[in-house]
């Protein structure tokens, strides 16, 4: 075993953030090579080499379920393997168990400020979340939406693609109406 295999436990999300970001700025590199044929070779042969290696991948991850059917979802709470997993379709665990456990994970926070989340749905890569208590419709509740919840998502299913608050339907909130002064009639 190599001396980066050892080091996988102790990479967090942030170093796979910056370690696929660095991918992602030498891919852009590479389309914009201005020698079309060269771009188009380079580009043909990071595709094979990802068809190769997801192919190996899944192999691996159908031995491995064999042995042991839990060991798969342990594999992919390191955050690297979580990564790479995922960007082959291999995850074992299905995105909406993810974003529930993330959402479990901020649920304690979001308590401690009188409110909670809700998970309505999953959309086309869209998370559709639901602001309860004191949190909903409070100016802040965009901000906890954004910082706690958007993070723990992130985290734990960076193949969400979006997460927005649906306006909750409840009649419990009074409707705002505007209340005019009476006129009158001057009297003669």
């Amino acid at each position: 075993m190599s001396a980066r295999a050892t080091d996988g436990a102790e990479l967090d999300h942030r170093a796979v953030e910056r370690r696929a970001g660095e991918v992602d700025a030498r891919l852009a590199d590479i389309e914009l090579l201005p020698d079309a044929i060269a771009r188009e070779k380079a580009l043909r042969a990071v595709r094979a080499l990802l068809e190769l290696y997801g192919e190996g991948l899944d192999r691996v991850m159908s031995a491995v379920y064999a042995v042991d059917p839990a060991l798969p979802a342990r594999l992919a709470a390191d955050p690297f393997i979580s990564h790479l997993l995922l960007m082959h379709d291999l995850h074992p665990v299905p995105v909406e168990e993810r974003v529930l456990a993330a959402l479990d994970e901020v649920r304690p926070y979001l308590e401690s400020h009188g409110g909670n989340v809700e998970l309505l749905r999953i959309e086309e890569g869209v998370v559709h979340l639901r602001m309860q208590g004191s949190c909903k419709g409070c100016p802040s509740s965009a901000m906890t939406l954004k910082d706690a919840i958007e993070d723990a998502i992130r985290k734990a299913a960076p193949d969400v693609l979006a997460v927005e608050a649906d306006q909750p339907q409840s009649q419990e909130e009074p409707a705002l109406v505007t209340l005019t002064p009476r006129r009158t009639a001057a009297v003669g």
